[in-house]
């Protein structure tokens, strides 16, 4: 069985925090970490991040 893995720079929940201790942060989980958010989660449960949700794609802003 393959592992699926998460990309968190993918989610919407994922946010950069100003602790340097603690870089990454999930708004859905409420938690900080060193490590991608669903990189600890799959080690503290066992399976992959129930909470992932797609980023809304933002239409890129260019110079004119």
């Amino acid at each position: 069985m393959k592992k699926e893995r998460i990309n968190c720079f993918n989610c919407a929940h994922l946010y950069i925090t100003w602790d340097r201790k603690f870089p990454k942060g999930c708004r859905a989980m409420n938690f900080k970490s060193k490590q991608m958010p669903s990189t600890v989660v799959y080690k503290s449960s066992g399976t992959k991040c129930l909470k992932f949700k797609p980023k809304k794609n933002k239409p890129a802003i260019r110079g004119g």
